[in-house]
């Protein structure tokens, strides 16, 4: 399995527009961060975690290749926006493409994106079939399990996703002692880390490095980046051992 970053900033991006600070004027190119988002790769299956509004540079940097599913942590403009760049997909490969949400996530997409889905839709619009999933229910896509694993965005309930040995949470700020039974034995965690100071519902670096010791994967790779936080070099010092600062179109494999 291959995992890749395709974008590794917070709502805004790095850097944020007008913005003059050390992250936003870095000529380092890790320091140029996309909205977060993930493209796992098996032998048979693309997917992909979350689509916000970068999604069509995204997929253009990694190659036109079919995309089978979508993964959708929750609703916020970052991590959904890009859907209508799906048409692409539908157009090369005939096929309507397949989202998994809450149902809550679900009935936002369909009033946000509602041209998508009325009964006769406006030619050339995407084909989106969404999927209901709660986080106590595992699925399959073809013959590869993946299990949601609820998270708590400040005070908003969402998801995260293993798939085999790998898990991905972003957007967190607390996770239910529960939930912890289905991170056990991970050779890979993705979990988010905004900033040093204090944030309503994200995880702040220290509360991240907290979080990552807890779970105890063989390796973690923090993402979701404020500027704040400082240029990546400066990230990776402040990190313990097997935990990384990831950046955008790094890949790794697990």
């Amino acid at each position: 399995m291959q995992i890749t970053f395709l974008g590794t900033g917070t709502s805004q991006g790095i850097p944020i527009i007008g913005c003059e600070c050390k992250s936003c004027t870095s000529l380092d190119s890790k320091d140029n961060r996309l909205r977060t988002s993930c493209l796992i790769e098996t032998q048979k299956k693309r997917i992909v975690i979350d689509v916000g509004p970068d999604f069509r540079h995204q997929m253009l940097r990694v190659g036109g290749k079919e995309i089978h599913a979508i993964l959708m942590t929750h609703e916020h403009n970052d991590h959904i926006a890009g859907l209508d760049d799906v048409r692409p997909f539908n157009f090369k490969y005939f096929k309507d493409m397949p989202v998994y949400a809450l149902p809550r996530v679900k009935k936002n997409i369909e009033t946000r994106f509602d041209y998508i889905f009325k009964e006769n839709p406006y030619p050339g619009a995407p084909v989106i079939q969404i999927h209901s999933i709660t986080s106590n229910n595992h699925f399959m896509i073809d013959n590869i399990e993946i299990i949601p694993i609820s998270i708590m965005h400040g005070k908003l309930p969402i998801l995260g996703y293993r798939i085999e040995n790998f898990a991905y949470l972003t957007d967190v700020k607390t996770i239910d002692e529960d939930e912890f039974l289905k991170l056990k034995n991970l050779d890979v965690l993705v979990l988010s880390a905004l900033r040093k100071e204090e944030h309503h519902s994200h995880l702040t670096l220290s509360e991240a490095i907290e979080l990552a010791q807890k779970i105890n994967a063989k390796k973690t790779y923090f993402t979701h980046f404020s500027h704040l936080l400082g240029p990546h070099q400066k990230i990776e010092l402040q990190l313990p051992e097997n935990i990384f600062a990831a950046y955008d179109f790094l890949s790794i494999k697990i």
